[in-house]
């Protein structure tokens, strides 16, 4: 990729690796911006078939469609949005539109949406700016997440500022509108998701926080999780996130209907501000432009760093995003570090009892608000017993001996919590949520031998189609099963043929039509999204356009701690080029005035902070920003040497050596194929 966008020739050599040390997302795009989707027509998959039409109505008759009260309290306070719901780059590119979700309005949920997500989905059309109560408003719909407006005496208090620069600016223009111009006085990130931070640049300026006119806030931890998160497993992350959102799906009964959370995520320009004041623990408070918050510590539960608000004076609680209303994940379908679901009941008890008598208003940073203390309550107690129900209840299986799909076949919800329209697995699910629970106290090893070293995917399937009679005898099966309505053994069968034979064209299409029936019947939207994508891969190979590298965006690298960044390289080390290597390299950083010893030794790369070794076999002295603009392709190693701003002492090549035995990611690695 980078081949086609930059006039390597004029690079030296040995600097090739260390400027892809760290992809950079849409780096054919001055590497700023999150890539656009390309434009992709594929054939719809087939129509619902009989057993998924049932399974749909059958689900529809016991849900309780009668309550109505969602819709009421996601359109409360609306007071305008943009005339056609898209928001454009300065060029004119549209990086948000909910153009496309038109099927959704005014229509009974068609047999290839499960009735329930459809409800969600129409939930999720609600956009615009809103007000929650006095000098609170909220933008919604703008993006995945929401910005929560807060009115200082003087100026604005922004918690969350949205995904990208492109929609956070258009939400807090839509306010300006309405209200007149104010100086934003404050940023809170409420937590270390990307949704809740990367379109910082939109609403201020670096300059604004160097000067001290804006502060940013937020929770201790904050920008090694957001940064590690990001980086560290960022391709894979990427790779699989496009299975999660779906964002390639065409938008239609047969596609994309919504993520659970919200409707997409935007493909606009990410970026971050390290905070300037860290909130440690709970109970702490700030008086910010004549506005009182309290805080509460929750890091541990949506994300390793994360706090909730407490406004005193307008009564509101901002519970981030450990109260939305649906079933959350417990462990994300694109993977992340597992999540404490007894942690997270926990802290909704806190919540309660710091919050729940003197709160009228809960707001999150996702989906609506409640209004009325008792409403609040309720909500949070019933969510509350929902993350200690999945924990402790997962445990009482396991301790009967019982393995994670057995747990997830077995377990399901009380009726009084399950009629409750919020503890639906919109985004997360009882299925996956209580295998990740088992995965935190056990592991990945159900105790089994027989799956203590399995056959690698390929082995195994080329095993497992020989002794079922070859791969005709199979799709001869799973042909009859399909009619049958057995879509997810249908599936789980043929990915051994299609693994044993990636060329079996019938194979893949009958997977592909199992997959789609699994999707169509997904109360999850990332269920459904990742059925379907697998459905479209399967028929099409692999759909997500442009290679372009892992999730880290500019503004990450630039935050990234040296440790952060150093603690990459040794996940970027190729372990077969470094065999029998040994390299020590000693930095020196003149802007900073940091200096560390790296060594490889064992094909293991270590690093010492304060540190220069007698013994390196090179130091390489230059500015941190030096480093950023290197690797960000801002400038090259031969303009920075000859203008003396990088230095290497002693054997160069040794500098050479090392960084040429880093890898490059590619995002478009194969999932539903060997």
């Amino acid at each position: 990729m980078f081949d086609k966008c930059f006039a390597w020739k004029k690079l030296v050599l040995f600097f090739v690796p260390l400027v892809l040390l760290v992809p950079v997302v849409a780096a054919c795009s001055q590497g700023v911006s999150t890539p656009s989707p390309t434009l992709i027509i594929l054939p719809k998959p087939g129509p619902a078939q009989p057993a998924t039409i049932q399974y749909n109505a059958e689900l529809a008759k016991i849900l309780p469609f009668a309550d109505q009260e969602a819709f009421q309290d996601a359109q409360r306070g609306f007071i305008t949005s943009l005339p056609d719901m898209t928001i454009k780059t300065e060029t004119g590119m549209p990086v948000w539109t909910l153009k496309g979700f038109e099927f959704l309005q005014g229509k009974e949920p068609p047999p290839s949406v499960n009735p329930s997500l459809w409800r969600m989905a129409q939930l999720n059309m609600n956009n615009g700016l809103f007000k929650v109560t006095d000098r609170v408003y909220q933008v919604r719909g703008f993006d995945m997440s929401n910005m929560t407006i807060i009115e200082g005496d003087s100026g604005l208090i922004l918690i969350d500022p949205l995904s990208t620069v492109e929609t956070s600016r258009a939400g807090l223009n839509l306010y300006f509108q309405q209200f007149g111009q104010k100086p934003v006085v404050a940023v809170i990130y409420t937590h270390s998701h990307i949704d809740h931070y990367g379109g910082v640049k939109g609403v201020v300026s670096t300059e604004d926080v160097k000067s001290a006119r804006v502060s940013i806030l937020a929770p201790e931890g904050f920008l090694a999780a957001a940064v590690s998160e990001n980086v560290y497993a960022g391709t894979a992350m990427s790779r699989r996130a496009g299975y999660q959102y779906g964002i390639l799906l065409p938008r239609g009964e047969f596609g994309q209907v919504d993520n659970g959370l919200g409707k997409s995520f935007p493909t606009g320009t990410i970026t971050l501000i390290p905070p300037t004041d860290i909130i440690g623990k709970t109970g702490e408070s700030r008086t910010i432009d004549g506005v009182e918050i309290q805080f509460q510590m929750v890091s541990g539960t949506e994300a390793p760093a994360e706090m909730t608000l407490y406004f005193p004076q307008f009564k509101v609680l901002d519970a981030a995003e450990i109260a939305c209303p649906l079933l959350h994940n417990i462990l994300t379908l694109r993977g992340a570090q597992v999540r404490d679901a007894k942690k997270w009941a926990t802290s909704l008890n806190e919540d309660i009892a710091l919050y729940g008598d003197k709160t009228e208003i809960l707001i999150a940073q996702h989906h609506w608000p409640c209004w009325g203390r008792e409403n609040v309550v309720a909500f949070l107690a019933n969510q509350r017993d929902l993350y200690e129900f999945i924990n402790d209840q997962t445990l009482n299986l396991i301790n009967q001996g019982y393995t994670p799909i057995e747990i997830s076949e077995t377990i399901q919800l009380p009726a009084s919590l399950s009629q409750q329209w919020y503890t639906h697995g919109y985004y997360g699910s009882l299925s996956h949520d209580v295998k990740a629970v088992y995965q935190k106290y056990l592991g990945w090893y159900d105790g089994n031998p027989a799956n203590l070293n399995p056959l690698t995917p390929v082995e195994a399937a080329r095993k497992f189609v020989d002794y079922m009679g070859g791969t005709q005898a199979i799709i001869t099966k799973a042909r009859e099963d399909f009619q049958k309505g057995e879509y997810r053994w249908v599936a789980q069968v043929l990915n051994q043929v299609v693994f044993a034979e990636p060329d079996n064209t019938e194979a893949r299409f009958l997977e592909a039509d199992a997959l789609a029936q699994l999707g169509y019947q997904a109360e999850a939207g990332t269920w459904r999204n990742i059925y379907l994508v697998g459905a479209w891969e399967l028929r099409n190979g692999i759909i997500m356009g442009k290679d372009t590298g892992a999730s880290a965006s500019p503004d990450t690298i630039r935050a990234m701690t040296m440790p952060l960044f150093f603690d990459y390289m040794g996940v970027r080390l190729n372990a077969a080029k470094a065999n029998g290597k040994k390299i020590i390299l000693n930095w020196n950083f003149t802007d900073t005035g940091e200096q560390y010893t790296l060594n490889l030794s064992n094909c293991a790369l270590t690093y010492l902070a304060d540190w220069q070794a007698p013994n390196a076999d090179a130091t390489v002295t230059l500015s941190r920003a030096v480093l950023d603009a290197l690797i960000l392709l801002e400038t090259t190693i031969e303009k920075e040497l000859s203008a003396g701003q990088i230095k290497v002492e002693g054997k160069g090549m040794k500098f050479a050596e090392l960084l040429g035995m880093l890898d490059t990611f590619s995002l478009n690695f194969p999932i539903v194929t060997p």
